[in-house]
């Protein structure tokens, strides 16, 4: 009986796979800034070819999220105050009007739900987990979001989430929080009430107080 060999996976799921498994650790701040990466690395981690690899490279590097130098080297970035500022108002921009459009929708089991992620948030910080922390408190903000019905929108908030991901990683380290983030009760508070004004401030206020730390 001819057994016929399992075919390599196509290149575009190759690289697809690639793409995200990079992004999601990228944005969750599993990277720090400045991280140098190559692409006999990636290609071993996720065992495939070089080119799904260079191509995941490339594509992140389009969306900003990593750094080509003239001489091929690629890195995580390493944001200057300029650039950060930028990044904080474009969240402040974005995600306030998310939050303002999904207020409507905001029934009681999203508010259990970002309650109950809010405690993941709480754990995470009691046992000092960065990464763990990042992600959580980015489904916090997507969950929210998504009500908002606006695809668009949350995904160019999406794309600043992955810039700022190595950044945030700093971020932590500088805060060295003990409590979860206290703009989030304030997020859920005003979500209950219905107080739009009282939304807007909180969700502005939660995504650029952090951020304004790192300006030296």
């Amino acid at each position: 009986m001819l057994i016929t060999p399992r075919p390599d996976p196509a290149p575009s799921s190759a690289h697809d796979r690639v793409y995200r498994g990079l992004r999601t650790r990228i944005m969750h701040g599993e990277l720090p800034p400045g991280h140098a990466l190559t692409l006999r690395g990636l290609a071993a981690e996720y065992d495939v070819s070089m080119t799904p690899a260079r191509e995941a490279i490339r594509r992140l590097s389009a969306e900003g999220a990593l750094t080509v130098s003239s001489s091929g080297r690629v890195t995580t970035p390493e944001l200057g105050n300029e650039r950060i500022e930028e990044l904080a108002a474009l969240r402040a921009l974005i995600e306030v009007e998310l939050a303002s459009r999904a207020l409507p929708r905001a029934h009681i089991a999203l508010i259990d739900r970002l309650q109950s992620i809010n405690g993941h948030i709480a754990e995470m910080t009691a046992r000092h987990d960065a990464v763990g922390y990042i992600r959580r408190n980015l489904e916090f903000h997507r969950t929210l979001y998504l009500r908002a019905q606006a695809p668009a929108m949350l995904a160019m908030a999406e794309t600043v989430w992955l810039q700022l991901g190595p950044t945030m990683r700093a971020l932590y380290g500088r805060l060295q929080r003990k409590d979860p983030p206290h703009y989030h009760r304030l997020i859920i508070a005003a979500l209950k009430a219905g107080d739009e004004p009282g939304l807007r401030l909180a969700v502005r206020s939660d995504v650029t107080q952090g951020l304004k730390m790192l300006l030296a």
